[in-house]
């Protein structure tokens, strides 16, 4: 008899947390899908040499309809009776131009919307319609920031990208608990990650970037998290009894 399949999607796997993350997930049992930019071959070749089934999509998020309905469409093709549980963790996100609102390119503030909040809203619509009759357990993890929730000079689109995944994730837990099997979702701050992120809010012009020198500080002074111990604490915040009971947590949280 063969064992249900457990289902992973994860975007931006391709580097960072999300590829940490993705790699984590790699176990006997799992199947994975990765959306990001580009593929990530040493990941292909975990998951070949583990025998765990990854399929990688390059796609751009900031266009992301066509996406969530490639999703659905693969989703489609699986019988849910076989899968025992399905999580989607929409980890990709942008942060754009760290300046003032003034100073940010029209551009860069719709590829940050887009990417940040547009791909993850569509992703998880597609994602709960494609499995809502799957007898398993279905999960939503939501990669948000501190920023959501903290607003800071010189980042007012990612501020709000994570603002409003913070509140859609509210708004669909309510609708999943008054549904039989309920998706359960979680809209999570990671805390300060070593990622190619930080080293962009650390690299700006402080001229235009008023926060600069902190984030200077937390890389000099050693106090960023690793992308594996962050994506650790993620998978087991996932995979706990209490997924869910707080929609909007943050992972440095007892």
């Amino acid at each position: 008899m063969t064992t249900p399949t457990a289902l992973y999607i994860v975007t931006g796997s391709s580097r960072g947390l999300g590829a940490a993350l993705t790699a984590q997930l790699l176990q006997p049992g799992h199947q994975l899908l990765g959306i990001a930019r580009r593929s990530n071959p040493d990941l292909q070749a975990q998951a070949d040499a583990a025998g765990v089934p990854l399929t990688q999509w390059t796609a751009d998020l900031a266009d992301p309809q066509p996406v969530a309905e490639q999703l659905a469409a693969w989703l489609g093709g699986f019988n849910g009776a076989a899968v025992a549980s399905a999580t989607l963790i929409n980890n990709a996100g942008v942060v754009g131009l760290p300046a003032t609102l003034g100073q940010v390119p029209l551009a860069t503030l719709t590829l940050a919307m887009r990417a940040g909040l547009e791909a993850p809203l569509l992703l998880t619509g597609a994602f709960l319609a494609a499995t809502a009759s799957w007898a398993g357990a279905r999960r939503v993890l939501n990669i948000s920031s501190g920023l959501g929730r903290r607003a800071m000079a010189g980042s007012a689109a990612y501020c709000a990208a994570k603002a409003g995944m913070d509140h859609f994730s509210r708004a669909v837990a309510l609708e999943e608990a008054a549904r039989p099997n309920g998706a359960r979702i979680v809209s999570m701050a990671p805390g300060v990650i070593d990622t190619d992120m930080q080293a962009e809010l650390r690299g700006a012009d402080a001229a235009a970037f008023p926060e600069q020198a902190r984030f200077a500080a937390l890389h000099a002074q050693g106090q960023l998290t690793s992308a594996a111990d962050c994506a650790r604490q993620l998978l087991a915040r996932l995979h706990s009894a209490d997924f869910g009971q707080d929609v909007v947590a943050d992972i440095r949280a007892a």
